[in-house]
C-alpha cells in the first residue's frame, strides 16, 4: 500500500521561502523505481495544477513555466522523499500542496498526500 505524507507548509511572508517534503512509504527509491513523484498544487476556488515532478530513477524533472526559477524539486533516495524547495514565494503562491506519485506504466498506480497548506501573506 503506497502511502505519501507531506509536512512543511506554514504561513509565511513575500519574499520568503519554504521547503515542503514527501516521505513515500510501500516502495522503494531507487534506480530502478518505476515513479515519477510530483508536486501540485490547488490555490483557493481553482483547479488543483502541477508544479514540478522528478523521476525517481534518473532524477530528472520537469516544472511548470510560472515556478521555473522559484521552485525546485528533489529527492533523496536513501529517505524515500522527495521535496519542493519553494524560494521568493508570492501571495499568489497560497494553495493547498499535495504530493503525488504515479507508476510510469501503469496508470492505475497513481496515488496521493493528504495535502500542506501553504499561506504567503504579509
Amino acid at each position: 500500500q503506497v502511502q505519501l505524507v507531506e509536512s512543511g507548509g506554514g504561513l509565511v511572508q513575500p519574499g520568503g521561502s519554504l521547503r515542503l517534503s514527501c516521505v513515500a512509504s510501500g516502495f522503494t527509491f531507487s534506480v530502478y523505481s518505476s515513479y515519477v513523484m510530483s508536486w501540485y498544487r490547488q490555490p483557493p476556488g481553482k483547479e488543483r495544477e502541477l508544479v514540478a515532478g522528478i523521476t525517481i530513477a534518473d532524477g530528472s524533472t520537469n516544472y511548470a513555466d510560472s515556478m521555473k526559477g522559484r521552485f525546485t524539486i528533489s529527492r533523496d533516495n536513501a529517505k524515500n522523499t522527495v521535496y519542493l524547495q519553494m524560494n521568493s514565494l508570492k501571495p499568489e503562491d497560497t494553495a493547498v500542496y499535495y504530493c503525488n506519485a504515479q507508476h510510469y506504466a501503469s496508470v492505475g498506480r497513481n496515488y496521493w498526500g493528504q495535502g500542506t497548506q501553504v499561506t504567503v501573506s504579509s
